[in-house]
């Protein structure tokens, strides 16, 4: 099951009170106070795991909590801190405050790790209060309350080309010819329910990874069909490939501008990425007598392919592997 979008709540640890105490030693008469700090409460904080690709172990558990600090002691002894609690998100995981909108975090490294909810400091025992006016104090304080924040956690995926289409255009059996991936391929609409990420091997060393996007239908940005559950993939996507059914009894120019209409009201800046336009299915076409002419589409880079018949693949895979490199050094400049 793939999960991308959950809710949970975090509650770092209660800090420990302070200790009211006072040294009883023999022969050492008004040993005076010496009551310790109470423990830090332990923090909640996520962290990347390589391993993990969805959110689904954050779906059963709704609430993490930590650990509370142990109060102080006598003899000026601090309390034991709460033990932290970690939760481990996969790659690309975003983190907002549900209550403020805040974005707390964008964890795309492996090694990243953040704070969510800070444990409560520990209480001040009574040997912080003692003065030559006050030499047997009774005052302490409380431990401080660890932080409590409902927070929405998203996956999205990060791939290095994002495959955008209408359905059945032939998205899944393009990443199925090219790729380690088995999507379902099926003769219906939206067979891909998931977005489902694949390892292209250029050659020894080289490669890419391609994730396919279930198919954008119009008014996809306000979330029909799939909708915007999915769009949002494509954000962490370097280039993008858009698939075209020549043989879609939807035009080429239409198909074309439809899919440019929905990425741009979902988020316009997906428009400045590099991107490629590949007309798909061009085998259905051979020994029928269908000629068709490749419309005017704003100077795109346009590729005839097959991707059942593997026909035109190599170009394309090449094309794709040259524009990440250019990505690649444009974001190291």
């Amino acid at each position: 099951m793939f999960i991308d979008r959950v809710t949970i709540v975090v509650k770092a640890g209660d800090g420990g009170d302070g200790c009211v105490s006072f040294r009883r030693e023999k022969h050492v008469p008004r040993g005076g106070p010496d009551g310790g700090d109470g423990g830090r409460g332990g923090d909640v904080f996520m962290s990347i795991d390589p391993q993990m690709r969805t959110l689904l172990d954050l779906r059963y558990r709704k609430r993490y909590k930590a650990k509370n600090g142990q109060r102080g002691k006598g003899k000026r002894m601090t309390g034991r801190s709460g033990e932290a609690t970690a939760i481990h998100v996969p790659s690309g995981t975003v983190v907002e405050n549900v209550e403020t909108g805040e974005l707390i975090a964008d964890l795309t490294e492996a090694g990243q790790e953040i704070v969510v909810a800070r444990g409560g400091a520990g209480g001040k025992g009574n040997y912080n209060f003692r003065s030559p006016t006050n030499q047997a104090p009774r005052q302490f304080t409380r431990g401080a309350q660890g932080e409590e924040h409902k927070l929405l956690v998203t996956l999205k995926l990060i791939a290095d080309v994002g495959l955008v289409g209408l359905p059945n255009a032939g998205k899944s059996t393009l990443l199925r010819s090219v790729s380690d991936a088995h999507p379902v391929v099926a003769p219906y609409p939206f067979s891909t329910v998931t977005p489902v990420l694949g390892m292209v091997r250029i050659e020894e060393g080289a490669s890419f990874c391609m994730v396919d996007i279930p198919g954008l239908i119009e008014g996809a940005h306000r979330g029909k069909g799939l909708g915007i559950q999915f769009l949002q993939h494509i954000e962490r996507c370097g280039v993008l490939l858009l698939l075209i059914d020549v043989a879609d009894e939807i035009a080429i120019g239409d198909a074309y501008r439809q899919l440019l209409d929905e990425l741009r009201l979902y988020k316009e800046e997906l428009l400045e990425r590099p991107r490629l336009v590949a007309l798909n299915k061009i085998d259905l076409l051979a020994g029928t007598g269908v000629t068709f002419r490749t419309p005017r589409l704003e100077g795109e880079r346009i590729y005839h392919i097959s991707a059942l018949e593997r026909i035109g693949l190599k170009e394309l895979i090449m094309a794709l592997y040259r524009d990440i490199n250019r990505e690649a050094e444009s974001h190291e400049d």
